[in-house]
C-alpha cells in the first residue's frame, strides 16, 4: 500500500504538522487525513520499499503506559482511532510518538489493529500482537489490552529487580579492580624502593607481589587492551548460535545464579503461555510464540520439540515431561489444568509462585553478597599489604642479612 508524506494544518488549532499515512490512493489518503480534522497543505507519494516502517525502539516502560491508557480510553467506549491520536499527541517520547502515528495512520487506511502494530517488531513483539489479534477477533480489545499490560508491568518490574540486584556487586567489583590496580602500579613500587636498601633476600610472597607489579606497571595499557578483547570476544561469541547455545546451557547451571536464570524463564513462559491461553490463542501458536519470547535456547528448543509432539496428538504435560529443563511442578501443575480444563489458571499460579521464590532467592541474595564482597575485599586488599609489611615484621633479619 502506497505512503504519503504530507503537510497538513489542525482545523481546531491551525498548527502545521508534518507526517506519513498509508492509503490506497491519494483520495483515501485526503479522506483519511480529513477524518482526522486536518486540511491537507501539500501531498506527495513517498516511494518506499512495502512493510518498511521508520523508528526505532521503544523502551518498555513506554510500552506498558501505552497499552494500560489504551485499554482504559477503549473501555471508556473511544474509538481506536481516536485513542491512537490522543496518545500520540500526549506522549513526550519522540520514537512513541512517531509510532504511534504510523499505527494510526495504518488503521486509518484500513489495516487491522495488530497488523499495524506487527509493522513496528522491535517495539510490539509477536507476544504483543498475537494477544491484540485475539482480542480483535474475540471483541474484547479492551480487556486483553488490559491484561497485556499487567504482564508487562510484572516483566518490568521482574527486571528491575534483577539488575538492582546486579548493580551492587558488579560496583564494588570494578570499585576493587580499580584500588586493586592502583596498589600495584603506586603502592608496591615504593616498597620496592624502600626494600632494594637492604640488599637481602625478601620473602617469597612479597617477591611475588613485586613481580605481579612490575607486570602490570610496565604493560598495564596492553592488560587493558587484552581484557577489553576478551570481553568484547565473549560478547561476539555468545551472540552467535552455537556461542548463545552454549551459554544458555551454562548459565542456567550456575549456583545460585542459575536458578534465578532459570526460574525467570520459567515465569516468562508460565506468564505469557497463561496470557495467550487466556486470550484464545490457539495452543500450537501459543507454543510457538512463548518459544521466541522465553529467553533461552535451551528452553526454546524443549518447547519447540514438545510442539512437534503435541501437535501429533500428545498431551502438553506428557510432552514436556520429556524435558528435564520444566520442573516436575509445572509438569504437574499443568497436567491438573489439562484434566480440570483451567490450564490459563493452572500456570498462573505457577507462574506467581515463581515470582515469589525469585522475589525471596533475590531478597536472600542481597543480604548474602554485602558480607561476601566486603570478605572479598578484605582477602584481596588484605593479603597484598601483608606481602609487602611482612620485610617489616621481621626487619631485624632482613637488615642483618643484607649487612
Amino acid at each position: 500500500m502506497p505512503i504519503f508524506a504530507y503537510t497538513a494544518r489542525e482545523t481546531a488549532t491551525g498548527r502545521e504538522i508534518r507526517n506519513t499515512v498509508e492509503a490506497a490512493s491519494e483520495q483515501a489518503a485526503i479522506a483519511a487525513l480529513l477524518n482526522r480534522n486536518l486540511l491537507v497543505v501539500e501531498l506527495k507519494e513517498k516511494l518506499t520499499k512495502r512493510g518498511q516502517t521508520k523508528g526505532g525502539k521503544v523502551a518498555l516502560a513506554d510500552i506498558v503506559v501505552f497499552t494500560r491508557q489504551l485499554a482504559t480510553m477503549i473501555d471508556a467506549g473511544i474509538t481506536i482511532i481516536q485513542s491512537l491520536q490522543a496518545l500520540a499527541d500526549q506522549t513526550s517520547n519522540k520514537v512513541m510518538r512517531d509510532t504511534v502515528r504510523d499505527i494510526c495512520s495504518r488503521v486509518e487506511a484500513g489495516e487491522s489493529f495488530s497488523e499495524a502494530l506487527a509493522r513496528h517488531p522491535k517495539s510490539f513483539n509477536r507476544l504483543y500482537v498475537a494477544m491484540v489479534g485475539a482480542g480483535e477477533k474475540g471483541g474484547l480489545l479492551a480487556e486483553i489490552l488490559s491484561r497485556l499490560a499487567t504482564y508487562l508491568e510484572n516483566m518490568e518490574r521482574l527486571r528491575k529487580k534483577v539488575k538492582t540486584a546486579l548493580m551492587y556487586p558488579t560496583t564494588v567489583s570494578v570499585v576493587a579492580i580499580v584500588i586493586t590496580i592502583f596498589l600495584l602500579v603506586r603502592v608496591i613500587p615504593t616498597f620496592k624502593e624502600v626494600y632494594s636498601g637492604f640488599g637481602a633476600k625478601l620473602p617469597a610472597p612479597t617477591e611475588f607481589m613485586i613481580g605481579i607489579s612490575e607486570i602490570v606497571k610496565h604493560y598495564l595499557l596492553y592488560l587493558v587492551i587484552a581484557a577489553g578483547l576478551g570481553v568484547w570476544g565473549w560478547l561476539f561469541y555468545i551472540k552467535t548460535p552455537n556461542g548463545r547455545a552454549f551459554w544458555d546451557g551454562q548459565r542456567i547451571k550456575l549456583p545460585i545464579f542459575g536458578q534465578i536464570a532459570h526460574k525467570i524463564c520459567l515465569a516468562r513462559f508460565t506468564h505469557t503461555f497463561s496470557s495467550l491461553v487466556r486470550s484464545g490463542v490457539p495452543i500450537l501458536e501459543v507454543l510457538n510464540i512463548v518459544s521466541q519470547t522465553v529467553g533461552n535456547v535451551v528452553i526454546e528448543k524443549a518447547i519447540k520439540a514438545s510442539a512437534s509432539d503435541i501437535e501429533r496428538g500428545e498431551g502438553i504435560s506428557a510432552a514436556l515431561s520429556k524435558h528435564p529443563v520444566f520442573p516436575t511442578m509445572v509438569v504437574r501443575m499443568l497436567s491438573a489444568g489439562e484434566q480440570t480444563g483451567n490450564i490459563d489458571t493452572m500456570l498462573e499460579r505457577v507462574a506467581n509462585f515463581l515470582d515469589e521464590e525469585i522475589e525471596t532467592t533475590l531478597s536472600g541474595l542481597m543480604s548474602l553478597i554485602e558480607p561476601l564482597l566486603i570478605v572479598f575485599l578484605g582477602v584481596v586488599i588484605g593479603s597484598m599489604v601483608v606481602c609487602m609489611f611482612l620485610p617489616i615484621f621481621n626487619l631485624a633479619n632482613v637488615v642483618s642479612g643484607g649487612k
